[in-house]
């Protein structure tokens, strides 16, 4: 590559997150809308969304969580995390039984299918990337399970809101839910934000707590498959960093005017970090994905998607 080419490469994607931070901090921005003038974006300007972004949407995707949580309350998140580890514990489990005889029964690869698996049960595109290396997964495994969980998160930010107003939920009941049948943390917390803001509160912190079954899930795929060991977990440190937050809240409790600034900024992180996911989607990779993996993904999602609904709605009640 030569330094044009890289010079074009480095002045598009500035251009790109120009165009996401413009649209981040317009008023009527919601998570839903982000992702969409994302992929709208990259549908009509293949040129400027085709560099990749990922790192960068990901390195968003922590901080924003992280400056989240000077939004929330101490007492919120005990109680809150305690309800949601039992709920999340329960969802992990059922979760990853449904997929593994869901893939026996549809037929699909069994590496892609304990990937999808674990990406529908704890946190997705990053709990993929913790369970890849371990159980040594291919490069098309690997992107095949990506491309589904990725597209269906899409696809959750955009319809959970839409689903949850229409049955008239509370906003308790969604924020749960939300955090259980949602793949990733900012299609969670998108879906949180267009509910409203206690929605946003619950499913971002019941969200992180299921996150954390990425620990004990890494753990068994160690015992059942890997030669790799130890080093192959991935903690994921940013939850560490939200729980600080909310803590440094309840510690200086009369500075609120600058912790609200600072949730400020993490909400508009959020909504860049939906548009460059958006802007990210790649159509030639969803078609080379193949049909299998997205009835194994679609299905699975589908009856935790259900379940979990009615579960929820049975404890809050």
């Amino acid at each position: 590559m030569n330094s044009w080419d890289s010079g074009l490469i480095f002045s598009n994607r500035y251009l790109l997150i120009l165009i996401g931070a413009l649209i981040a901090i317009f008023p009527l921005t919601s998570g839903p809308l982000a992702i969409v003038l994302g992929f709208t974006c990259t549908l009509l300007f293949p040129k400027i969304c085709s560099n990749h972004v990922d790192n960068l949407s990901s390195f968003l995707l922590k901080i924003s969580v992280v400056l989240l949580g000077f939004g929330m309350n101490w007492s919120e998140l005990v109680t809150y995390s305690v309800e949601g580890f039992r709920l999340t514990a329960f969802s992990v489990v059922i979760t990853l039984l449904l997929g593994l005889l869901l893939g026996y029964i549809i037929k699909t690869e069994k590496k892609t299918t304990w990937l999808i698996a674990a990406g529908t049960a704890i946190c997705g595109g990053s709990a993929i990337a913790t369970v890849s290396p371990i159980i040594n997964a291919k490069g098309e495994q690997f992107s095949y399970a990506l491309i589904v969980i990725f597209v269906l998160n899409a696809l959750a930010l955009l319809l959970f809101p839409i689903v949850g107003k229409g049955l008239a939920l509370s906003e308790e009941v969604f924020g749960n839910w939300a955090a259980i049948a949602i793949h990733d943390t900012s299609s969670v917390v998108g879906a949180g934000e267009a509910f409203g803001n206690q929605a946003l509160r619950i499913a971002t912190m019941v969200k992180l707590t299921r996150a954390l079954w990425i620990i004990p899930l890494a753990l068994l795929f160690i015992l059942l498959e890997s030669k790799k060991g130890w080093r192959n977990i991935k903690i994921p440190w940013f939850i560490l960093g939200f729980v600080a937050s909310i803590f440094l809240t309840k510690i200086f409790s009369g500075f609120q005017s600058e912790f609200q600034v600072l949730d400020n900024l993490g909400r508009k992180g959020m909504l860049l970090t939906l548009f460059l996911i958006g802007a990210s989607i790649k159509i030639r990779e969803i078609r080379k994905a193949g049909v299998k993996p997205f009835i194994l993904g679609i299905s699975l999602w589908l009856l935790v998607s259900v379940g979990a609904l009615m579960v929820v709605e049975r404890v809050f009640q």
